[in-house]
């Protein structure tokens, strides 16, 4: 099932994009018993993006639930919905995990004086400022609802598999071992 959000001249595709996953996690977090997937068929690397689309990956109880939980409330306006649909026969498969980056030397400069008892000065020669990690993947900028704070979660598409993966997906919708079509 795929949402697509609408242009609109007021909100970017991106930030609609970003409400709209973050209302499906918030939905997703409250129902372990509901197990969807997501991808997003517009996902490139070059250059990082993911497209207009979110598409949900389920069974079909498990959709019917979720549609049946009327999460869309206010984005209602700025989504066209698809209906539910069968996997196509040339879908590939691959795994969708979030990624993160070390991308804060002061932190791990804290991580390696904690577990090493090292001090400050060997910690700062061990991970220069220059040592921080940029990634360049496609991410969704959230905000999380228990603490407030604004995160990017990358997101990393793993290599095809020639038939699925079964698993678990958490609520994101992501899994580091489990697959989702591709198609």
């Amino acid at each position: 099932m795929d949402f697509r959000v609408l242009r609109d001249p007021d909100f970017p595709e991106h930030q609609l994009l970003a409400s709209l996953y973050s209302k499906l996690h918030r939905v997703l977090v409250g129902r372990t018993t509901i197990q969807i997937a997501v991808s997003f068929p517009g996902y490139t690397l070059a250059p990082p993006q993911l497209g207009d689309r979110l598409r949900c990956i389920g069974t079909p109880p498990d959709l019917a639930s979720l549609v049946a939980l009327d999460w869309l409330g206010g984005m209602r306006s700025f989504v066209a919905a698809s209906t539910v649909s069968e996997v196509p026969v040339q879908a590939t498969y691959r795994s969708l995990r979030r990624v993160q980056a070390k991308s804060n030397p002061e932190r791990l400069r804290r991580r390696q004086m904690r577990r090493h008892g090292i001090t400050t000065e060997e910690a700062r020669q061990r991970i220069p400022d220059a040592g921080a990690e940029r990634l360049r993947l496609p991410f969704l900028q959230l905000s999380s609802s228990s603490t407030g704070q604004h995160f990017r979660l990358f997101l990393k598409l793993g290599p095809a598999e020639s038939a699925p993966v079964p698993g678990s997906f958490n609520a994101f919708g992501l899994s580091s071992t489990a697959t989702i079509p591709v198609f």
